[in-house]
């Protein structure tokens, strides 16, 4: 079985970069306290830890 991350954006995206609003986009979240399941890839790991400072992160198995 897969692992899965739970990423939930927790800060706006006012003041970032234009490359992390397209990663945020890419990951899949729009507004504060929207919540995605993203599988647990390095592609997607790097998207995480990218913009770290704007989500937070849960791990399920």
């Amino acid at each position: 079985m897969a692992k899965v991350f739970v990423v939930k954006q927790i800060r706006g995206l006012r003041g970032c970069t234009d490359s992390q609003r397209e990663t945020m986009r890419c990951i899949g979240l729009r507004r504060i306290g929207h919540t995605v399941e993203v599988n647990d890839t390095p592609a997607n790991r790097g998207q995480v830890y990218k913009v770290q400072h704007l989500v937070e992160v849960q791990v399920r198995k």
